[in-house]
């Protein structure tokens, strides 16, 4: 049954068993993980791309990828066939700018991580050019880059100011979401929509019991 009031994103799909687990739990989107420098969830490019045909029509397809420059994330998302694509590695407003002409139609998500309050800056810096934005707990600047899938949550209280600044633009909140956190997340930053990776998962693959205590609890924040 789909839900109302806050999108769900079920992120690092794996297959289009795991997509179909998903889209019964009530699923607005996917997320289909190309290759990162560390986190949970890759999967070949073709693998996406079967997923993403399979998936068409029925929910919003995101590609996330780790490719910069405005050239390589086109030709990945003509690849991969999806009709969103989250720019993991915070873009800059250039970036967003040429890709409104490479790819036109294709919803554009850049990521935001979360670590101060120069988060808010960027954020508004980028809204007017982006379909939404995506609130993670990476850190790019680590001697490994952590573009997503950390399992941690970060400072909500920034969440909720960044989501005030950038009005209208929709918000997804993401990182360390759960089952026994999603209700308050939702509560305190009030997102368009909430992503999830691990919180969801066991053994690196979707968890349908998980999934079903998680969507249990987004919709017991959710007005009636």
């Amino acid at each position: 049954m789909p839900l109302s009031g806050v999108q769900l994103k079920v992120c690092c799909i794996a297959s289009v068993a795991e997509a179909e687990l998903a889209l019964a739990h009530g699923a607005d989107a996917i997320g289909l993980v190309s290759a990162m420098p560390s986190g949970p969830g890759p999967i070949p490019d073709a693998d996406i791309a079967v997923i993403a045909r399979a998936t068409a029509g029925r929910a919003r397809r995101f590609l996330l990828t780790s490719r910069t420059t405005s050239s390589d994330i086109a030709a990945h998302v003509r690849e991969a066939g999806t009709d969103t694509v989250q720019i993991v590695d915070t873009p800059t407003e250039q970036v967003l700018r040429e890709l409104r002409r490479l790819v036109e139609g294709i919803a554009l998500v850049p990521v935001i991580h979360v670590r101060g309050f120069d988060a808010i800056a960027q954020a508004l810096a980028l809204a007017p050019l982006a379909d939404a934005l995506l609130l993670d707990s990476g850190n790019p600047g680590g001697a490994v880059p952590e573009l997503g899938g950390t399992g941690r949550t970060h400072d909500w209280e920034l969440s909720v100011a960044l989501v005030r600044t950038v009005a209208p633009c929709p918000v997804f909140l993401a990182g360390g979401l759960r089952a026994d956190n999603v209700a308050e997340a939702v509560r305190t930053v009030r997102p368009a929509g909430v992503d999830l990776c691990s919180g969801v998962r066991t053994g690196g693959r979707l968890d349908a019991a998980k999934l079903g205590a998680f969507v249990s609890a987004l919709r017991s924040a959710l007005p009636v």
